[in-house]
C-alpha cells in the first residue's frame, strides 16, 4: 500500500489519461509544484494486476509483434551503451579509491543488463518483483531477489534503475534506501520518462510514457535534483536516452491512431530529439548522482 506522502501535497490538475495496456480506466495526472512533477491519481490497491498483461514487454523477451522487434533491438544496442557508462563511473571511482566491482540492478525484468555485466567481469546483484521475470532470468545465469531487503548489510559501487523509479510506490522511502545501499563514493544511475519532452507535448493524453496507473511518478529534472538532495544525493551529469523518443512514439501512434504508424512514429521521434539539442528535454533522461 502506497503512504501518502508530502508528494501529494497541493496538487493541481495537469492531464487525464487513460490506461491502454490492461484495465482501459481512467486517471488523472496532478502537478506537484513544488517538486516540478507529476503524480498519478488514484493508485489502484491492487496495482501489481496491472502488470499482468502480454504487452508489458519488460518482463517477457518477446518478439511477437513490430513494437516487440523494434523493442528488442533497440535493447540490445543500449545495453552496451549502459555497460559503458557503468564501467566509465567505476573508472572514476577507481581514482578516488579502490572499489569492488560491485553492481546492484533494481527492477532487472529479464537479466539481460546484469548478463551483459557478468559477461565483463562485474559480480552482479538484481531485484525484480516479477517471478516470470525472475524466471526468464536465472536461465541466463542471472539470479533476481524479489526486493532489495536481502542487501540491506551490503554497500554497491554502482546501483541502477532503468526506468524502474517511477514505478516505486513509497518513493521517498525508497530514496533513502538506495542512499544507505551506495557506497562512500559510489554512483547511483536512474532512467526515467521525461514529461517536458517535445514528444510527451505532442501526444498528451497518448503519449505511452505516461503509462498509467504503473508509472506512479512523473519526473523533472527540478524534481529529481530536489528528490536526492533530501539524502545529500548530487546530480553530476544528466544523459540523453535518444532511441526512446522512437519507440515511444510508436507506441502513442497505436494509442493515438490505433495503429503503430512507423513513418510518423519515426518522424516524431527525430523532430523531438532535434528540438532536445537546445532545449535538452529529451524524451527520457539518465541522472548520475554521486553523494555529496
Amino acid at each position: 500500500m502506497i503512504k501518502k506522502t508530502p508528494l501529494y501535497n497541493n496538487l493541481e490538475p495537469y492531464l487525464k489519461c487513460k490506461d491502454y495496456t490492461v484495465s482501459d480506466e481512467n486517471y488523472e495526472l496532478m502537478f506537484n509544484k513544488e517538486y516540478e512533477m507529476l503524480v498519478t491519481i488514484p493508485v489502484p490497491e491492487n496495482l501489481s494486476n496491472y502488470y499482468k498483461s502480454e504487452d508489458y514487454i519488460s518482463h517477457t523477451d518477446s518478439k511477437k509483434t513490430l513494437f516487440d522487434k523494434i523493442y528488442q533491438t533497440v535493447k540490445n544496442i543500449t545495453l552496451k551503451r549502459k555497460l559503458r557508462l557503468v564501467d566509465e563511473c567505476l573508472l572514476h571511482q577507481n581514482s578516488i579509491s579502490r572499489p569492488e566491482k560491485n553492481i546492484l540492478d533494481i527492477g532487472a525484468g529479464t537479466g539481460d543488463f546484469l548478463k551483459v555485466c557478468k559477461v565483463n567481469l562485474w559480480n552482479v546483484f538484481g531485484t525484480e518483483p516479477d517471478i516470470e521475470a525472475r524466471n526468464i532470468a536465472a536461465k541466463k545465469g542471472v539470479l533476481l531477489h524479489k526486493n532489495v531487503s536481502q542487501f540491506t548489510d551490503k554497500k554497491f559501487e554502482i546501483i541502477t534503475l532503468w526506468h524502474v523509479l517511477e514505478h516505486v510506490e513509497n518513493l521517498d522511502e525508497y530514496i533513502s534506501i538506495l542512499e544507505k545501499l551506495l557506497s562512500k563514493n559510489g554512483t547511483l544511475i536512474i532512467a526515467v520518462p521525461n514529461y517536458k519532452s517535445y514528444d510527451a507535448n505532442y501526444y498528451g493524453k497518448f503519449w505511452a510514457a505516461f503509462d498509467v496507473p504503473r508509472h506512479l511518478w512523473h519526473f523533472s529534472e527540478t524534481s529529481i535534483s530536489k528528490l536526492f538532495a533530501t539524502v545529500n544525493l548530487k546530480v553530476e551529469k544528466t544523459l540523453p536516452m535518444k532511441f526512446d523518443a522512437y519507440y515511444v512514439s510508436l507506441l502513442s501512434e497505436k494509442y493515438k491512431c490505433g495503429s503503430m504508424k512507423p513513418i510518423s512514429a519515426f518522424y516524431r521521434g527525430f523532430v523531438s530529439n532535434i528540438k532536445a539539442i537546445k532545449s535538452k528535454q529529451y524524451s527520457s533522461l539518465i541522472y548520475v548522482l554521486k553523494k555529496s
